[in-house]
């Protein structure tokens, strides 16, 4: 199993937005064991794609990069201009990736992150259908870069729209489109999946990403993650691809409100990456 994963390290647990700038982090990332980094895109225009990409050649850096999708980006709003916005940025991250080998996009671009209402059976159909026809055209602009699209299930209290690898199942079976692929948050999946090794099986080949914090985001284990149970899984399907540690620093008070994280979950952030990657290198094996 080691041999097949490479664990990485979100920049986001140490700063928001990435910029250029932040090709800082690199030397540490690496001298701390890792061999990707994932670069959370908030804002392309932040972000100079051929000087990262240098970098990250120099520290010997795999990326990979996950979109951010909030309620300017809506693609089960009724404002089209919200659909335009999104389709526009993606097709910049989608250039980036590019830049950087990437050859997929992740994150849970169906809908506004946060977006979590009780509505009828009739509106979450409509904005299903939305989601499906906006997020094909997606794949469309992705073929267009030889890229794919990994979408994330997100728990009940950031989206009501897909919380479940069978909610995602579904919906990629209706996008119907073959650049459609599957990134799985153990984070979200503690909260939503009734047998994690399941729902990894469910998914099989279609999962090309993962990413891990604990049940309370806090370092990979030191909480309740039935991590056997996740080791399990991806060993059932013979998954290849990257595990990230994804998790927040409190000290960038408007990201980690977004994400309700309200206190210190390490001494500091290098240790929560170290801790994590000791306990995934020994885990994963």
């Amino acid at each position: 199993m080691s041999k097949n994963i490479k664990f990485g390290a979100s920049t986001w647990l140490w700063q928001s937005p990435f910029t250029t700038a932040s090709i800082s982090l690199f030397p540490k990332i690496k001298d701390m064991g890792f061999d990707v980094v994932e670069i959370p895109v908030e804002d392309p225009n932040l972000i100079n794609g051929t000087i990262v990409k240098q970098a990250l050649n120099d520290n010997g850096l795999t990326p990979t990069v996950c979109g951010v999708f909030g309620p300017t980006k809506d693609l089960t709003s009724e404002n089209i201009n919200l659909h335009k916005n999104c389709f526009n940025y993606v097709q910049e991250c989608f250039k980036l990736c590019t830049t950087f080998e990437v050859n997929f996009l992740a994150g849970p671009m169906y809908s506004a992150v946060g977006k979590a209402r009780m509505i009828s059976k009739e509106q979450r159909k409509e904005e299903w259908n939305l989601a499906v026809t906006n997020l094909r055209k997606i794949c469309e602009i992705a073929k267009n870069y030889d890229q794919q699209i990994a979408l994330e299930p997100l728990n009940r209290f950031e989206s009501d729209l897909v919380n479940t690898a069978d909610d995602l199942l579904r919906l990629i079976n209706d996008i119907n489109e073959s650049n459609a692929k599957i990134l799985l948050d153990g984070f979200h999946m503690t909260i939503e999946e009734k047998n994690i090794r399941d729902a990894i099986k469910s998914v099989g080949d279609k999962l090309i990403h993962v990413q891990v914090s604990e049940n309370n985001r806090g370092i990979p284990g030191s909480g309740l993650t039935p991590w056997n149970d996740f080791k399990l899984g991806l060993e059932d399907i013979n998954y290849k691809g990257a595990m990230v540690i994804e998790s927040f620093t409190p000290e960038i008070k408007e990201l980690a409100g977004a994400v309700c994280i309200w206190k210190n979950l390490a001494n500091n952030q290098d240790e929560f990456a170290i801790k994590g990657l000791k306990f995934l290198t020994q885990t994963f094996n």
